[in-house]
């Protein structure tokens, strides 16, 4: 067995988590320590900026995590920070002063990230198979809210309305009722849930963090309930108004709550309320897990000697969203990608890229067109702007760079160095990119009137030259004519004739 750790570096506490895998990928969980490391309070209150003695309790808090680690001889650690971390102005310096003082190393991982390991804990936690769920995990610094269907996540928002964070900027404000300022503030995510799910029905809402499972305790406490697995509705009314009439110190008594619990339970459970209602579900199930936990299956995936699942599902369903989010052509897309990814295939020898790369050729087609929502006149613009933004989920922030740069050269201009975002790229990733857009551009002539003739393509070599051959429905004029356009870029790029027949 391989004893593995990981560290979740949140706003309101950081956590240690220490397992075991066995060698048929199966995770024992041995040891879990968690300490009160308040970075948001600094973070959201103090210019984004982490004090000297935040910093200090943050080297301690790690040369015990280290401590504990080694005591277990633990073989690989994993250490991720979210939303404080990612905002601080001076988070570089605090993640090399622990690496040189522990020689951990700490990845600040996005929010879409964050939500996609949260989300990997709870499919492993509760069967979501055939289920259309709504996940909520709030933290200290934001809320993640992700939307799946059969354990594919469909879409994921990250909300800057955390508990810390609500506390440091609402907080300070006496004249004004604490529950009204949160609600005020949560509009913006209100009105994206509702725009979202809109009129479908949930089969179940998950609900993530440790002020959640600090909920399900109350209930059960409170209410004399048998299980501290779930919260009504109901009862979050009723918890919101029993504890916005006590001070922070008197719910330490009367719960036995801890200091760092007792102030930030309530604004957690007025967003988890304010969620659930505009989801319009009546319950929320608790499955007991978290980022901790996503992390850790995600290591010991990655550390298993077989390989680990493919991602394509996910990032298709992902892309699929998306694009339907932005009104595309989904007939027109669809036969793109199937186009681009049999040229993809029957020229490997031309450009030697791995099956990774076909994906992201596959969702840049399927996905080249979604520019149009802005603007039809440069929607190859605005659909590199929107796949750079928007995310995919199951996609590194570099292999999205890559998608969106393709879907950005689909038409007009090839892509060349005077371009900022082509620039940005390493020299290894605008090779692909040149490459995968010229099939691309190949695969997009095919169905230039949006048709959809085109059913299949046939592309080989043939002496000191390549063919290619479409089969469809008629003559194929135009589509012949859109390829002939093409022609000379496909030969420039692999050095080879085409010949169209």
């Amino acid at each position: 067995m391989q004893t593995i750790a990981v560290i979740d570096i949140g706003s309101n506490a950081m956590r240690l988590l220490i397992g075991g895998v066995g060698l048929d990928g199966k995770i024992q969980k041995v040891e879990s320590m968690r300490l009160p490391v308040r970075l948001g309070q600094d973070v959201f209150s103090n210019g984004s900026h982490i004090s000297e003695e935040t910093a200090q309790l943050s080297v301690d808090a790690f040369t015990r995590f280290r401590k504990m680690a080694d005591d277990h001889q633990v073989e690989k650690i994993r250490a991720v920070a979210t939303s404080a971390m990612r905002e601080a102005k001076n988070s570089d310096l605090l993640c090399d002063r622990i690496a040189r003082a522990t020689g951990i190393e700490i990845e600040i991982i996005s929010g879409e990230e964050e939500a996609r390991l949260i989300h990997l804990a709870v499919a492993n936690a509760a069967d979501l198979k055939d289920k259309y769920a709504l996940s909520i995990d709030i933290g200290g610094g934001s809320v993640e809210v992700t939307l799946s269907l059969g354990g594919n996540i469909l879409s994921t928002e990250s909300y800057n309305m955390g508990t810390v964070r609500l506390l440091q900027k609402l907080g300070s404000q006496p004249d004004l009722p604490f529950e009204q300022l949160v609600r005020e503030y949560a509009q913006a995510a209100k009105r994206r849930i509702e725009r979202d799910i809109g009129d479908k029905n949930l089969d179940l809402c998950l609900g993530t963090g440790g002020n959640i499972e600090e909920m399900g305790e109350l209930r059960k406490k409170i209410f004399k309930r048998e299980s501290e697995f779930l919260v009504t509705v109901d009862e979050l009314d009723e918890l919101i108004q029993l504890l916005g009439g006590m001070n922070v110190e008197e719910r330490m008594k009367k719960f036995k709550l801890k200091p760092d619990r007792a102030d930030v339970i309530l604004p957690a459970m007025i967003v988890l309320n304010i969620i659930a209602r505009e989801a319009k579900i009546k319950e929320v199930r608790i499955p007991n897990v978290g980022l901790k936990d996503g992390i850790l299956i995600d290591l010991a995936q990655s550390l298993m000697q077989t390989p680990r699942p493919s991602p394509r599902e996910q990032v298709w369903t992902s892309a699929l969203r998306l694009g339907e989010k932005y009104q595309f052509d989904s007939l027109h897309g669809n036969l793109v990608a199937r186009l681009a990814g049999s040229l993809f295939d029957q020229t490997y020898p031309l450009h030697g890229l791995d099956e990774e790369n076909k994906l992201l050729l596959e969702v840049a087609s399927l996905l080249h067109d979604i520019g149009h929502f802005i603007g039809t006149l440069e929607h190859d613009k605005h659909a590199y702007y929107i796949l750079q933004h928007a995310p995919l989920i199951g996609l590194s922030p570099r292999e999205q760079g890559i998608v969106a740069n393709v879907a950005r050269y689909h038409r007009k201009s090839m892509p060349a160095v005077q371009d900022e975002n082509f620039r940005a790229l390493s020299p290894k990733d605008r090779a692909i990119v040149i490459k995968l857009s010229t099939l691309m551009r190949l695969a997009d002539a095919m169905d230039v009137s949006h048709t959809y003739r085109v059913q299949s393509v046939s592309i080989k070599p043939h002496r000191e030259k390549w063919k290619i051959q479409m089969q469809g429905e008629g003559a194929l004029t135009l589509e012949s004519w859109a390829l002939e356009k093409r022609r000379a870029t496909f030969q420039d790029v692999f050095g080879a004739k085409l010949e169209i027949e």
